[in-house]
């Protein structure tokens, strides 16, 4: 972690933005206290694969029958 006050922050943007870029994470302060960190932005989504999850999921085949508890309601 790389910790910055503000004004050097905005003289050495471009500097900053690089050691974000190669994985570091960079911290802004203002009067010594960490007020921003600086991560990098992700957009890469994880690919979803239908399917991944079979087996694993058992629904009872009473799972839509009503509760004994909420006759009255009904």
């Amino acid at each position: 972690m790389f910790l910055v006050n503000i004004h050097e922050a905005k003289t050495n943007l471009s500097k900053l933005v690089k050691k974000v870029m190669n994985g570091e994470e960079v911290v802004i302060a203002k009067g010594n206290k960490p007020v921003v960190k600086m991560v990098q932005y992700n957009t890469s989504k994880l690919k979803r694969e239908i399917g991944t999850a079979k087996g694993q999921v058992k629904i009872a085949p009473d799972f839509d029958k009503p509760l004994d508890d909420f006759k009255e309601y009904m």
